[in-house]
């Protein structure tokens, strides 16, 4: 494959993903922290401030498994390695 278009297709790839992430952020954390009937057009401080921990736990979270699985694939990788030269 063309570096170029593998470069286009892995930016078009992360776009999708952080799509996917920030749709589920936003469902999962209207669904906790909203009432399903409003009774304002506004965001109560409670709302809010639990939207806020929420939006900043999922990130959090988000960013700890990027770098878990991050570590586990080098780790995978050099483990590959090793068998593959043991076996050269």
């Amino acid at each position: 494959m063309d570096p170029m278009k593998a470069q286009q297709l892995a930016a078009e790839l992360e776009v999708e993903m952080m799509a996917d992430m920030y749709n589920r952020m936003t469902s999962a954390c209207h669904r906790k922290c909203v009432p399903p009937h409003y009774k304002e057009s506004e965001l109560s401080k409670g709302e809010a401030v639990c939207l806020d921990r929420c939006v900043a736990k999922y990130l959090d979270l988000h960013e700890r498994l990027g770098r878990k699985l991050t570590e586990l694939s080098v780790q995978d990788e050099e483990v590959m390695r090793k068998a593959a030269a043991g076996t050269g």
